[in-house]
């Protein structure tokens, strides 16, 4: 009995010695547990940004991408329309000729335009196309004269700087300067190539064939010729004052200045 009671004695010694050592054991494993959590906290920090950055790139993207890019497509747009619109030309429609042609099952007809295009602002072009349908060949003929468009110095924005003639084949034209409030005293065809081209006040003349092909490109090449007193002035090297004072007038200095392309 004695014996027993030793060993249980030593057991509870041994229970209470091992208490501490437990307890001590347990603060240092529970360490790394401890040094852990702020391993496993620090993704979580780190992924708060990044969960942010797609909220800031659709911020972004809604300022520059979206709608910037809306915005500025937006002005493109606008301003296309305002190109569009500022530089919308007179189209004048001069002839159409229907030609046939005879195949073995019978005739096969077609159409020729002659179109005249102009901004009204001293710039004009001409153009002939030839389709099976009038719409298309008349569609060819404009694209035609506005590749073709050529500029035409103008006094004073209404009339010519000074007479011209111009000729081609058979067809033989006169163009003169006139004063304010004369009109357009031209033939039809002429008068389309004026009217296109911003031009109020001229006196011509057409001699010889009235073919309209022929009678356009005889005008085109009398505005071909066509000089301006500031051009000749830069060419040289002088005034335009002094090229407009030896003809006598008194008042060179305000027709000079009133002298415009």
């Amino acid at each position: 009995m004695m014996a027993d009671e030793k060993k249980t004695e030593e057991a509870v010694a041994e229970n209470k010695e091992a208490a501490p050592a437990a307890e001590a054991k347990k603060p240092a494993e529970a360490a790394p547990a401890a040094e852990a959590k702020p391993a496993e906290v620090a993704p979580a920090a780190e992924a708060a940004p990044a969960a942010e950055q797609p909220r800031k790139r659709e911020g972004r993207g809604g300022r520059g991408g979206r709608d910037g890019g809306r915005g500025r497509g937006r002005g493109r747009r606008d301003r296309g329309q305002q190109q569009e619109e500022g530089d919308e030309l007179i189209e004048k429609l001069v002839h159409i000729n229907r030609v046939s042609k005879t195949v073995k099952g019978g005739k096969r007809f077609g159409f020729a335009a002659l179109v005249v295009v102009g901004d009204g602002q001293g710039r004009a072009g001409f153009g002939h196309g030839k389709a099976r349908e009038v719409p298309e060949a008349i569609n060819k003929a404009t694209a035609a004269a506005k590749k073709k468009m050529m500029r035409v110095a103008l006094k004073e924005g209404r009339t010519l700087h000074h007479d011209g003639k111009g000729r081609f084949g058979a067809g033989k034209v006169h163009v003169r300067s006139a004063p304010p409030g004369t009109g357009i005293i031209a033939g039809g065809p002429m008068r389309a190539v004026f009217e296109s081209l911003g031009v109020s006040d001229v006196v011509t003349k057409s001699v010889g064939t009235s073919n309209p092909y022929n009678m356009i490109r005889a005008t085109f090449e009398a505005l071909a010729d066509q000089t301006s007193p500031k051009s000749v002035a830069q060419r040289r090297g002088k005034k335009v004052a002094d090229l407009l004072g030896r003809g006598g007038s008194k008042t060179a200095e305000a027709d000079a200045e009133a002298v415009t392309e």
